[in-house]
């Protein structure tokens, strides 16, 4: 099988709301009137974003699923997707799986793959995701103001839960570990949220490398603190299976959330339970923006705890 034979087996299908599509050297795009174009990449390497091992088709999930969280963060609607592939051989049951998984997800948001590229190497998986905003109607990382409220929306920690069991960190019960499995491997973008939220939220991310190392890219992006409160922070309950040191540091600082990080005025906070309760989702307020510089964590008594904790770095050794 060649690429475009493998292209036009496993990736090709009827794109509707794009001018052009696959099969041309580029795709053609057209945007509503009043929107500008909201564009991401990710690129997912074996053994550095996944396990080599993975399910083919919870994957093509993940894939796509990082990306749908980008423009979540982003409040935008997404509409296309391009992906690019590096195979190490054409395996008909792994591309069969891993496009089933990635197209699922795919409708269930109403996005098109229209282009993309194929080669032979370690197996590399980089999706192009674009969207539409309203213009002028966005939220950024450097909009954080203060006195703002920090929210999060829902239960942190399981993904980074599994990444400890499957390495030999921790010990899990079955059933315990097959649930933080479904957080690290089938994350649930948080699309409509961030369309729901745009109007009342100032900055926002999604949490990719972990609460603590994110909130600070939006602290040094706004010229802002942060106070958080480690009490409030929502702990997913499959942290009760680990050590105290371990769920503190899977729920501050481990990675794969794919939950929003967002600020916004105290003014906010009914609408926002609101949106949180008809979305059937625990928005959870963790903190606030401050002066100065920085992330502060406080235990409940509001003391300073020194907890030496970052985010997953991409150049740091595994």
């Amino acid at each position: 099988m060649n690429e475009f034979d493998l292209i036009r087996q496993y990736f090709t299908r009827p794109t509707p709301r794009a001018v052009v599509g696959i099969g041309d050297d580029a795709a053609l795009l057209s945007l509503s009137p009043g929107h500008q174009l909201a564009v991401s990449a990710d690129m997912l390497v074996a053994g550095r974003h996944f396990f080599a091992d993975a399910d083919p088709e919870r994957l093509g999930h993940k894939a796509l699923a990082v990306n749908l969280s980008d423009l979540a963060a982003m409040g935008a609607k997404p509409s296309w997707f391009t992906l690019s592939l590096a195979l190490p051989s054409v395996d008909a049951d792994w591309l069969a799986a891993f496009s089933r998984g990635m197209f699922a997800l795919a409708d269930a948001h109403g996005i098109e793959l229209v282009g993309g590229d194929t080669t032979k190497g370690p197996l590399t998986i980089a999706i192009q995701i674009a969207g539409e905003v309203e213009t002028g109607a966005r939220m950024l990382r450097s909009q954080a103001q203060l006195g703002d409220d920090i929210w999060v929306s829902g239960p942190l920690g399981a993904a980074a839960a599994a990444v400890m069991y499957r390495t030999g960190r921790v010990n899990l019960a079955a059933e315990v570990a097959a649930r933080c499995d479904l957080r690290l491997d089938l994350p649930q973008p948080r699309v409509a949220l961030g369309r729901a939220i745009r109007p009342l939220v100032h900055a926002a991310m999604d949490i990719s490398d972990g609460l603590a190392g994110d909130l600070r890219h939006i602290c040094q992006r706004s010229q802002c603190g942060a106070r958080i409160e480690v009490d409030a922070v929502p702990a997913a309950p499959e942290l009760a299976a680990l050590p105290a040191e371990l769920a503190l540091e899977a729920k501050l600082a481990g990675g794969d959330d794919y939950e929003l990080l967002f600020t916004a005025p105290t003014s906010a906070r009914p609408q926002l339970a609101a949106i949180g309760q008809d979305l059937g989702l625990a928005l959870s307020r963790i903190g606030q923006i401050t002066a100065g510089a920085g992330v502060q964590f406080v235990g409940a008594a509001g003391e300073t705890l020194d907890l030496g904790l970052g985010g997953f770095d991409h150049f740091r050794a595994p």
